[in-house]
């Protein structure tokens, strides 16, 4: 029997998350916040060069996981594919970011398009190796949920730098040394650090492939992975909803609760939650399964979601718990997902021949990405709509408030509800994941074996 990874090595390639997860709320979160009420620029502009932005991800995140998977050159083999891939883009990322969270007074939407784009492509350079790197790191049911774990609870810890950095120096002016120019600086500092770490002393996972499949064939077996579409879907459905809460949060606290002094810290206590809440999320899905466990985590997050549109103004204890029991939920959402994703990766590579991460979590991210732009390019202009405004200089209208507070409050639930009816008798689990192993291996060792014929 294979050893268990040591904690100590899954922590050393777990590291970089930190880094990777302090840019990722602001850039689809806070960052159309942040050019709207320092720059004056237009909700609706920034929604639209977001959502041009995904479009452009719609074909370049399968060709960059596509390539991940395939592109396996003498040195690259020699480095690990995982790791060559992961350790070239973090220059692209540092770019990305310095430009973006650091922009010139005079800064335009081409300004936040061509930035936004260049930290995209890097990004996802970065995140597919990265993510598909862990899945592979272990090969049973319960070793990738403590994988994914320490990777999603590292990623919380990044986002509560990204919470905490910006709201400490604020962002106001533009022109001063604000929030996004400390982050960007914390940032460029340590994700080439922890890479080094990272790939230093956490293994290049054995490639499991024994054969290699055509774009056609490729295609052919995603489109038979019937658990992985089931999965997809859901991970979209949830995935819309938590982009709905993430994007409006900081526009419901301080325009619909009036609790603008208090977004800093609320936001931190609802991710600072989340960290608590991996263990317990962990710990129940050993006790039934991870798809079970991620089930009653969004039927928990629904109702926690539920008062939410009729607070009143200035309900800081109320919305507090909220935060507090939805932080909890996040942490199902952030980790469970990941570990199942690569237990139905090995469906695909059972009967393809061929383990296909880069690929599949290439799709997943296109997804995420997909769900983060259709907030961006109809929430945000919705709202415009009815006469909210993201400017502390203009008056939002009655209407546009009171849309905030349902889609803030209800967005969620309404996308979360068909992603839990799909999840709740999910296909996979510890049995099945362990019959694929024995499949893969026993089909990796008749190829490895020379014929007697």
């Amino acid at each position: 029997m294979k050893k268990a990874l040591a904690t100590g090595t899954i922590a050393l390639y777990a590291l970089p998350a930190l880094p990777l997860a302090a840019l990722t709320l602001p850039l689809y979160s806070f960052i159309p916040i942040f050019y709207a009420e320092a720059l004056g620029l237009s909700l609706a502009s920034l929604g639209l060069v977001l959502f041009l932005v995904r479009l452009f991800d719609a074909v370049n995140d399968p060709f960059i996981g596509w390539l991940s998977d395939r592109l396996n050159t003498r040195s690259i083999r020699r480095f690990g594919r995982r790791r060559s891939w992961f350790t070239a883009s973090i220059p692209l990322v540092m770019l990305g970011v310095w430009n973006l969270f650091w922009p010139p007074e005079n800064a335009t939407v081409q300004h936040v398009g061509l930035w936004t784009l260049v930290l995209s492509i890097g990004y996802t350079c970065a995140i597919l190796p990265f993510t598909a790197w862990g899945a592979e790191l272990s090969t049973s049911y319960q070793g990738r949920s403590r994988v994914a774990g320490w990777r999603e609870g590292l990623t919380l810890v990044g986002t509560l730098v990204a919470i905490s950095v910006p709201f400490s120096l604020g962002w106001a002016d533009a022109g001063a040394f604000h929030g996004f120019a400390l982050l960007a600086v914390i940032i460029v500092i340590t994700l080439p650090v922890f890479a080094l770490l990272a790939v230093s002393f956490a293994p290049e996972p054995e490639e499991r492939s024994h054969t290699r499949v055509n774009l056609t064939q490729g295609l052919h077996h995603m489109r038979q992975n019937r658990p992985f579409l089931r999965l997809l879907l859901s991970f979209f459905l949830n995935g819309c909803g938590n982009s709905i809460a993430a994007t409006l949060f900081l526009l419901y606290c301080a325009q619909r609760l009036e609790l603008e002094e208090l977004r800093g810290p609320l936001i931190f206590v609802y991710f600072l939650c989340g960290i608590i809440g991996v263990p317990f999320w962990s710990a129940l899905a050993k006790r039934t399964s991870k798809h079970r466990a991620w089930c009653i985590a969004m039927i928990f997050a629904a109702i926690v979601f539920c008062p939410a549109p009729f607070l009143p103004p200035g309900s800081a204890i109320a919305f507090g718990a909220i935060c507090v029991l939805s932080g909890l939920a996040l942490g199902a959402d952030l980790m469970l997902p990941t570990a199942i994703q690569a237990d139905v990766i090995d469906v695909d590579t059972a009967q393809s021949g061929e383990q296909r991460s880069g690929t599949y979590f290439a799709l997943w991210s296109l997804v995420t990405k997909l769900s983060l732009a259709l907030t961006a390019i109809v929430v945000l202009p919705l709202l415009e709509l009815v006469g909210f405004s993201a400017d502390p200089a203009k008056t939002s209208t009655a209407a546009g408030l009171t849309l905030l507070g349902f889609l803030y409050g209800w967005g969620p639930i309404i996308c979360k509800l068909p992603a839990l009816g799909l999840m709740w008798n999910f296909p996979i689990g510890a049995e099945q994941v362990e019959s694929l192993k024995q499949q893969i291996d026993a089909a990796s060792n008749k190829a490895a074996t020379p014929s007697n014929a």
